[in-house]
C-alpha cells in the first residue's frame, strides 16, 4: 500500500510541474525595465546602433537584441560622464509565466549589479542563466558603443 500511494503521489507531482517551455499564452510586445526608483530613464526604440546624446557628455546607447534560448535579451544603457547612469532592459524572454517570473526577479538585480560595478563584469543571477549572459552579452555592446 505504501509502495502505491508513493508512486501516485510522484506521478502527479511529475505531471503538474510546469517547465519555462509549458505552451502557455504568450504576451506580445516589449516590455521595459528600469533602473531603480530614484534613477532617470531615457528609452528610445530603434536599433542596436542608436545614440541619443541627451547633452554634451552624456550618451544613451542601445545594444543589440541577443537570441537566447528562450527569448531574445536586450540592453540600453545611459553614460554620462564615463559613468553608467541608467540600464533600460528594451526586450526580455516574456512568452510564458515562468519567464516573466524568472526575469521579474532577476533584470532588476542586473541592473543594479550594473549601475554598482560600472560595467558589464557582474555575476549571472541564478536561476536565470540564459537571460544573463544575453543582457551582459546586449549590454557590453551597448558599453562599447558608448566608449566605456
Amino acid at each position: 500500500m505504501l509502495w502505491f500511494t508513493s508512486t501516485a503521489t510522484v506521478v502527479t507531482l511529475l505531471f503538474g510541474y510546469h517547465t519555462s517551455t509549458s505552451a502557455e499564452s504568450a504576451t506580445g510586445g516589449t516590455t521595459v525595465v528600469s533602473a531603480p526608483a530614484g534613477q532617470s530613464s531615457t528609452a528610445t526604440s530603434g536599433s542596436a546602433a542608436d545614440e541619443e546624446p541627451t547633452s554634451s557628455s552624456t550618451v544613451t546607447v542601445t545594444g543589440p537584441a541577443v537570441d537566447t534560448r528562450w527569448g531574445p535579451v536586450q540592453v540600453q544603457a545611459t553614460v554620462a560622464d564615463g559613468t553608467i547612469t541608467d540600464v533600460t532592459v528594451v526586450e526580455y524572454p516574456t512568452g510564458n509565466g515562468k519567464d516573466r517570473q524568472i526575469n521579474a526577479y532577476a533584470i532588476p538585480r542586473l541592473v543594479q549589479a550594473t549601475l554598482d560595478a560600472q560595467s558589464a563584469d557582474i555575476d549571472m543571477v541564478s536561476g536565470a542563466t540564459v537571460t544573463s549572459e544575453g543582457y551582459v552579452e546586449s549590454l557590453q555592446s551597448a558599453l562599447d558603443q558608448a566608449g566605456r
